[in-house]
């Protein structure tokens, strides 16, 4: 990204809340709406945006976020570069916001898309996975025929003994599409090995994070027959090297690592170290899904479904289409001109 100009910004921020259409489970922890951290960046002529919803398990939120931003504000209206940001504010949901909002001010005012401003092809519809909750098996088998358009499905697990039958409830169901399932941390070695024959069987192309933080030692010689993904246990790039070897795929968020400056940063070092690559989110609105877009260019597995929980999305929006996202220019991260 070019170096900042001589004009002072105009920073504004707010909260904002978004209801869920239903309550969402996962191990531990239910949703019933999306909070969201919005940033502006005005220059008088051109205006840039990001939305961070931040990292739950961290105690990130949009309250914990806006003081971090507030603390910097004459730094920032005076202007930063994405680059400078990593060393200005730790890897989280308000360094997400902020960079996603310089990214966008820069596509502004450079008349040129983010995605030409990091060199990288046009974009194309993207497969994605559409998530269905944790629950009794019966209503997750509902759930997942109610998505009639998906071609592929993530399942979210907890941590009980219902999982092998959550998975052979849903792909009875739904036989057609592709299948992941994501533990959320709340297996133990003793408990995926019993799930295990009924992921085999079941067709399960990828389990996330079976483990909780912390007890990545558990995947030393696992041996599994399905490829393990990391989540919670890799947040940026200084989480790879403890990864090696112990699973193969690595789940990019931009609340997680904080922004897309530092999410090309994994990914590509990622790719360096061998790993496969999938991004995801942690919810939200177009304006979470458009930055991750770009990245998911470069990966393998896609999950960019946020906006499909909330009751009203933005204006623009993303699309989605025979189980595809689509985000046009005009979303996020487009010149002034991009019309939807």
């Amino acid at each position: 990204m070019t170096e900042p100009r001589n004009a002072r910004l105009k920073l504004r921020v707010r909260i904002e809340k978004l209801p869920l259409v239903q309550a969402f489970h996962i191990t531990g922890y239910t949703f019933t709406e999306f909070e969201m951290l919005i940033v502006e960046l005005d220059d008088g002529e051109v205006c840039g945006r990001g939305e961070g919803i931040g990292v739950y398990y961290r105690r990130d939120t949009p309250s914990t976020m806006q003081p971090q931003i507030e603390a910097l504000r004459d730094v920032i209206e005076s202007g930063v570069t994405c680059e400078q940001l990593l060393d200005l504010l730790p890897a989280g949901g308000a360094r997400n916001a902020l960079d996603c909002a310089f990214w966008d001010l820069e596509a502004k005012r450079q008349g040129q898309p983010v995605w030409q401003l990091l060199g990288m092809q046009a974009p194309r519809p993207l497969l994605t996975t559409f998530t269905v909750g944790a629950d009794d098996p019966e209503v997750m088998a509902d759930e997942a025929r109610k998505l009639l358009d998906a071609r592929a499905i993530k399942i979210k697990l907890t941590n009980d003994d219902g999982n092998a039958e959550r998975v052979r409830a849903v792909r009875a169901a739904r036989p057609d599409v592709w299948l992941m399932a994501d533990a959320n941390q709340g297996f133990t070695p003793d408990s995926l090995a019993a799930a295990m024959p009924a992921f085999v069987e079941a067709g399960v192309a990828v389990v996330e994070q079976p483990f909780p933080v912390g007890q990545e030692a558990w995947l030393d010689g696992l041996d599994s027959p399905i490829p393990i993904a990391a989540d919670e246990s890799v947040q940026d790039h200084h989480d790879l090297p403890k990864l090696e070897g112990r699973v193969k795929v690595i789940n990019i968020k931009l609340d997680k690592c904080g922004g897309l400056t530092e999410a090309m940063r994994l990914a590509n070092a990622a790719r360096e170290r061998g790993f496969e690559l999938m991004v995801g989110n942690m919810g939200g609105s177009s304006w979470s899904m458009a930055p991750a877009f770009v990245v998911g260019a470069m990966c393998s597995v896609v999950d960019l479904d946020g906006p499909v929980f909330i009751s009203a999305d933005r204006t623009p929006s993303v699309s989605y289409r025979d189980g595809r996202i689509w985000c046009p220019d005009s979303v996020w991260g487009g010149p002034a001109t991009a019309v939807a």
